[in-house]
C-alpha cells in the first residue's frame, strides 16, 4: 500500500515538472515571437480586416495622423487618411517617418496577435520598396502632395531615383501643364513624412 502511494506521488511530481517545463517552453517561444515583431508587422495586424478604428500615427515632425492601413510594402504602408478635412485622401507613409503609434488598449492587444499570413503578404507587395510605389504614381501622372517637415508641396512626380524624386511643383488640384509648373524640386526620400493623393 505504501509503495503504491510513493509511486503515485512520484508520478504526480513528474507530471507537474513536465507541465511546468512545457509552460516555460511556450512562454519562451512567445517571447521570441514578440522579439521578432517589427512596427510593420504590428501595423499589418491592425490593418487586416479589423474594426478597431483608425490607427493614430505620430510622425517624426511631431504631428499625428489617423490612418486606415490597407497595403504594406517593404518600407512603406498605404491606405486612407481618416480626417474630417481630408476625407477620401489616400496616403503612402514611409516607415522611417513614424515616431510612434498611439494605440488604444484593444489595438495594442490586436497588434500583438499572431496572424495567418496570406499568399499576397508573402509575395510581391512585401518586397516592393518605396521607390517602386512612387514610380507607379509617376507613371499614372497622379497629382500628389508631399508632406515634409518644411511643409506641404503640391505637384506631379516627374521621375523617381533610388533615393529621391523629382517633383514638378504646381497648384494642388490642377493637372500638370508645363505653363502651370512654377519650379522643379528634387526631394530625398528621407525628407518625406508622407505622400497624399
Amino acid at each position: 500500500m505504501r509503495w503504491d502511494n510513493l509511486f503515485d506521488d512520484l508520478e504526480g511530481q513528474l507530471e507537474q515538472e513536465l507541465g511546468a517545463e512545457e509552460t516555460d517552453l511556450r512562454a519562451e517561444e512567445e517571447r521570441l515571437r514578440l522579439g521578432r515583431l517589427s512596427i510593420r508587422d504590428r501595423l499589418f495586424a491592425l490593418g487586416t480586416e479589423r474594426d478597431d478604428g483608425p490607427v493614430r500615427v505620430s510622425l517624426v515632425n511631431g504631428s499625428t495622423l489617423d490612418l486606415r492601413p490597407r497595403t504594406f510594402g517593404r518600407d512603406w504602408i498605404s491606405g486612407d487618411v481618416v480626417d474630417q478635412t481630408l476625407r477620401g485622401a489616400q496616403f503612402i507613409l514611409p516607415l522611417d517617418a513614424i515616431a510612434g503609434l498611439l494605440l488604444t488598449r484593444s489595438q495594442v492587444s490586436n497588434s500583438l496577435e499572431e496572424l495567418a499570413v496570406t499568399e499576397s503578404e508573402r509575395g510581391l507587395s512585401r518586397r516592393l520598396g518605396l521607390a517602386f510605389v512612387l514610380r507607379d504614381l509617376c507613371r499614372r501622372r497622379q497629382s500628389v502632395e508631399l508632406v515634409m517637415s518644411e511643409g506641404v508641396i503640391s505637384g506631379t512626380i516627374d521621375r523617381v531615383g533610388r533615393d529621391h524624386l523629382d517633383l514638378a511643383v504646381h497648384e494642388a488640384g490642377t493637372v500638370r501643364r508645363e505653363n502651370l509648373v512654377s519650379h522643379y524640386r528634387i526631394v530625398p526620400f528621407t525628407r518625406l513624412l508622407f505622400v497624399r493623393f
